[in-house]
């Protein structure tokens, strides 16, 4: 129930956020209530500049692409409500149910609410090519 109820402000939170284009306080103070330390390591990687939206013509499908913040600077491949490619999605979220999101989803979702992704246009061969490499 509370994962539930969780999620529920989450979203109403990200709706928000996306129709003001910015982001309060108050609005930053209830997402780290609810993601903690994920959630501040995804303003990190904001910071860094390091979310991508690579989107599909003409089809229109997208996802992001968010760099990790190892040394590696490895890039996941993510789809912010539903999937990434990380261990910590498959660990923390999917195998141990601890988590709502990884810091890469709270990534993609803040920054696409804000406006500052990087926006990457491609053809719908070459996302297919990008999502063939999972």
């Amino acid at each position: 129930m509370a994962t539930r109820t969780s999620s529920c402000v989450a979203e109403t939170i990200w709706s928000d956020i996306k129709s003001g284009r910015s982001v309060t306080d108050d609005q930053l103070s209830i997402l780290h209530f609810l993601f903690g330390k994920n959630f501040e390591r995804a303003t990190r990687i904001i910071d860094q500049g390091g979310v991508k939206r690579i989107s599909a013509e003409p089809s229109t499908r997208f996802l992001y692409q968010v760099i990790g913040e190892s040394r590696r600077k490895e890039e996941y491949i993510c789809f912010a409500d539903h999937h990434c490619t990380c261990y910590s999605f498959f660990y923390d979220i999917v195998n141990r149910g601890e988590q709502l999101c990884c810091k890469h989803q709270l990534a993609a979702r803040l920054a696409e609410a804000v406006g500052v992704c990087a926006e990457v246009k491609v053809s719908d061969e070459e996302l297919a090519l990008l999502l063939s490499r999972i």
